[in-house]
């Protein structure tokens, strides 16, 4: 652990806050203050967000074992914005939805920087596996 600044430690907490805080105002109410059962979809992605919401407290704890979390959070803003909104944009009908939703993963920008990608290459990739069994 000493590997990681204290800086880039409170730098991981604030991102997790970001999560937190973020999610909070968007999903948290409509989870409260729900009145009636939602399609699917809206189900699913609710519940998600909510989870992520949760787990990003786990990271204001411990930074870097919740260093997935960012990680996810930074590959399906990415996905979404080369898969959703790059098209949309290009063909002109991107609305204020969409617009405001590319926002939000423009946001997600600050993972890329706040992701100690060193320690990730170390503990995630380069490292050895878990054993099968």
């Amino acid at each position: 652990m000493n590997e990681i600044s204290l800086f880039r430690l409170y730098a991981l907490r604030a991102a997790y806050l970001l999560i937190v805080v973020g999610l909070g105002i968007q999903v948290w109410p409509d989870i409260i203050h729900r009145d009636q059962p939602w399609e699917l979809m809206q189900g699913v992605v609710t519940c998600v967000l909510a989870a992520v919401s949760i787990l990003a407290l786990f990271g204001l704890r411990y930074p870097l074992r919740m260093l997935p979390l960012l990680i996810f959070e930074l590959v399906w803003k990415s996905l979404w914005l080369a898969l959703v909104f790059v098209p949309l944009h290009v063909a002109n009908q991107v609305d204020a939805g969409t617009a405001a939703t590319a926002f939000a993963c423009v946001l997600g920008v600050v993972f890329l920087i706040v992701i100690p990608w060193p320690y990730v290459m170390r503990n995630y990739v380069t490292a050895p596996g878990d054993r099968w069994r």
